[in-house]
């Protein structure tokens, strides 16, 4: 019987026995309780609730601007919203890089006001501290290297990342020294796909990718890109399973019709 469902609650065990038997991990974003009681309910693993609200919920351009508040806000909701999948609630910029006191301070508040199960961050040997202290108090870490959206400024564009050698192999030793201060995962994002592989081959804990091919031990999407809600965003990694810019569009349209023809309400809707 596959690992997930043998487990009635997802949780860092069975993704780990997941890598173990071969079974890929499905992640997917969600803000707010609505979507994540529909994509719990569907069977996902995963739900990061990414900081990428700041883009998709908040019209920032950066994930830069969200706050810890705003995160722990989201997450809260998402986990109302769950019965069976894992959350994972990412640490806003600012909340870590630097200070592992603070790093602590903000994974203890988000599990404790939001009921998520592990925090993750951005970033490889430069964010060791903060990682090892944080998983010292008991809190679940997943890792996140390659485009590290957070970094967007230091790295001036969105393009894959880690093409380089030199930066290829700063990468895989950062991963095993993420997995060696004792992370349960790694997000791998949009780096190559045979440098994807290469680094989920030499780890003993998953390896999520975007945009990383599908040598991963699993893939994460953001849920507005792959529901075709967000419209702008067309990377080459990214598969829209819906247009619901469209529908929804639609729908509306006819919404406003219906009122103004006077068709809505009709007998039946009406006391």
């Amino acid at each position: 019987m596959a690992a997930e469902k043998e487990a009635r609650k997802i949780t860092t065990h069975t993704l780990q026995k997941m890598k173990e038997a071969g079974e890929k991990i499905s992640m997917l974003t969600a803000y707010d309780f609505s979507f994540a009681k529909i994509i719990d309910a569907a069977g996902i693993d995963i739900i990061l609730v990414g900081d990428s609200a700041s883009n998709v919920m908040a019209g920032h351009e950066t994930t830069l601007p969200i706050t810890l508040d705003q995160m722990i806000y989201h997450a809260a909701s998402v986990v109302r919203g769950v019965q069976r999948c894992l959350v994972v609630v990412d640490l806003p910029f600012g909340t870590y890089q630097g200070n592992s006191r603070e790093a602590l301070h903000s994974a203890i508040r988000i599990m404790k006001e939001t009921g998520g199960h592990a925090v993750k961050l951005e970033g490889g040997e430069e964010v060791l501290e903060s990682v090892r202290r944080i998983i010292s108090a008991g809190v679940p870490v997943m890792g996140h290297l390659g485009l590290t959206p957070q970094s967007i400024y230091k790295f001036g564009t969105y393009t894959v990342r880690a093409r380089e050698e030199a930066e290829a192999a700063k990468l895989k030793q950062d991963a095993l020294l993420l997995q060696e201060a004792g992370c349960f995962a790694l997000v791998l994002e949009k780096i190559p796909a045979l440098l994807a592989k290469e680094v989920a081959e030499s780890l003993s804990i998953p390896v999520i990718g975007i945009g990383a091919g599908h040598h991963c031990d699993g893939q994460v999407l953001v849920m507005h890109d792959m529901l075709g809600i967000n419209t702008e965003f067309r990377p080459r990694f990214l598969r829209r399973y819906l247009d619901l810019f469209g529908s929804v569009t639609s729908a509306v349209q006819q919404y406003i019709s219906d009122v103004k023809s006077v068709s809505f309400p009709g007998d039946q809707e009406q006391y």
